[in-house]
């Protein structure tokens, strides 16, 4: 053993079986005809691994915290910031199989080799959570208590084999996310954001808020910032509406990316920066940095929550106050959704054109309703015609995305903010996603096109260099 690391001397339960239940009869009316209905599946998001396998697990599970007992009854902790992989590795396996006998348990090479992966992670890493880190398919991780952790691939939720030892094991995980950027959660703090240390947004609910255990979701960071060519070869959206996308941000157009939780508004925000020239300077105002800008003039910000004793807090209104006076190009705002968005509007009103931000909204229009339930959510008594009025001014494009009932991203709408007429904005709709039916898989059939309306900004696109072909504008037909 490495004596510098050795201290001087002085179960999983199983998961649980969803019970089987009949579906409900119609108690009166009709009887609806089968052939009408839908078969429903038997069982929902339940991971059934044989009884064999299931038992192999809940030993290795077992004989794994009796060795972590172990490696922090032998293990120097302190130590352990110097250490290198290869020396901690080493350490773990020669105090692991010197446990290993003194219990009297054989393994063979390969549960030998996981379980001292698993110690590994729980030493130095995010124990079960570490593996699904590490996996570049999985976009999202969603942990519902300390038996039933859930991940996202290809825009589908399955149920992983992956599970905690019991909730103190959950809870301790997640304190050591949140100790590492000097936030806390407990009893009196239930609930916190925090970025882990490779850039993914994280949030924790604990109990008693969190009813059945500790809630977990962490939205992977991607380290390879998708472009728009990427986008478009992913079927996100076409390359005439990347073509009218360059010239809009080009051209300084001040645009909100409107969406659900999960429909890609980041992803789009991202891709739409790549547009702005190298030569401004962008401010960007988070609440958790999630963007990934490629200039070379950025200047990034991220809010900070109250201390325990309740002080301390800035908000995003406080971040984007202050980015007025630091003479920014264009401001980026990762997320709209509150009183902040005073502060947005009037920024886009003066001066700072070509100015991005997302808010949560099921359309465009829909985005403009928030726009106006924020501006009353932040005390601010205007009119609604003036509150209108400032809006349309201040917001030129709204682009739609949308994460569809087959787990796709689209760009579904890109609308233009054309004025006021009357008490009411005026908007028209550019490009839209028009679906056209299902797949006997359920995949959407549907295409790309253009509403036959040409744009409102276009001599603003030519005056700017960027005169679009009027061929973009047309619809598809047939």
């Amino acid at each position: 053993m490495f004596s510098k690391f050795k201290k001087p001397d002085e179960s999983k339960p199983a998961l649980a079986a969803v019970p089987k239940t009949a579906a409900p009869g119609l108690s009166a009316g009709k009887p609806v005809t089968k052939s009408l209905m839908r078969a429903l599946p038997a069982k929902v998001a339940e991971a059934a691994p044989m009884d064999k396998e299931k038992k192999r697990k809940e030993r290795l599970s077992e004989i794994k915290l009796e060795l972590h007992k172990a490696l922090l009854d032998n293990l120097n902790l302190a130590a352990l910031e110097k250490a290198t992989e290869a020396d901690l590795r080493q350490e773990i396996n020669a105090i692991s199989t010197e446990t290993l006998e003194q219990m009297g348990i054989v393994l063979n090479r390969e549960e030998r080799q996981t379980l001292n992966q698993d110690l590994y992670f729980e030493v130095t890493g995010l124990g079960p959570l570490e593996t699904l880190l590490k996996d570049d398919s999985v976009n999202d991780i969603l942990v519902n208590g300390p038996q039933q952790i859930f991940v996202e691939r290809a825009g589908k939720l399955q149920l992983t084999d992956v599970t905690f030892k019991d909730e103190k094991h959950l809870l301790r995980i997640i304190d050591k996310i949140v100790s590492a950027v000097g936030r806390r959660v407990d009893e009196s703090n239930p609930y916190v954001d925090a970025r882990l240390a490779d850039g993914s947004r994280f949030n924790a609910m604990v109990p008693p808020v969190a009813v059945d255990g500790s809630l977990v979701s962490i939205r992977k960071f991607k380290k390879d910032k998708l472009a728009i060519d990427d986008l478009v070869r992913f079927g996100a959206f076409t390359e005439e509406m990347a073509a009218y996308l360059q010239a809009a941000v080009a051209t300084r157009l001040n645009v909100i990316v409107s969406g659900g939780t999960g429909s890609g508004k980041t992803t789009t925000l991202n891709a739409l920066s790549s547009f702005i020239d190298n030569s401004e300077r962008i401010l960007t105002i988070e609440d958790t940095a999630e963007l990934q800008l490629q200039q070379t003039h950025v200047g990034r910000m991220e809010s900070r929550p109250p201390n325990v004793e309740g002080k301390g807090a800035v908000t995003q209104r406080d971040c984007l106050r202050n980015a007025l006076r630091m003479r920014p190009d264009r401001i980026i705002v990762g997320e709209t959704r509150g009183e902040e968005v005073i502060d947005m509007l009037q920024a886009m009103n003066t001066g700072h054109d070509g100015s991005m931000t997302t808010i949560h909204a099921n359309s465009a229009r829909d985005g403009v309703s928030r726009l106006e339930n924020m501006v009353a959510m932040a005390g601010i008594e205007m009119p609604i015609k003036a509150v209108r009025s400032q809006i349309a001014s201040a917001v030129n494009l709204i682009v739609q995305a949308s994460r569809l009932q087959d787990g796709s991203r689209r760009m579904v709408s890109i609308t233009e903010i054309t004025g006021m007429e009357g008490d009411v904005i005026s908007m028209q709709e550019v490009f839209r996603y028009q679906r056209v039916g299902l797949t006997p898989d359920n995949k959407i059939i549907g295409h790309f096109t253009a509403t036959g309306v040409r744009s409102h900004f276009s001599e603003r696109f030519r005056l700017w260099g960027y005169d679009l072909p009027t061929s973009i504008f047309e619809p598809i037909t047939g």
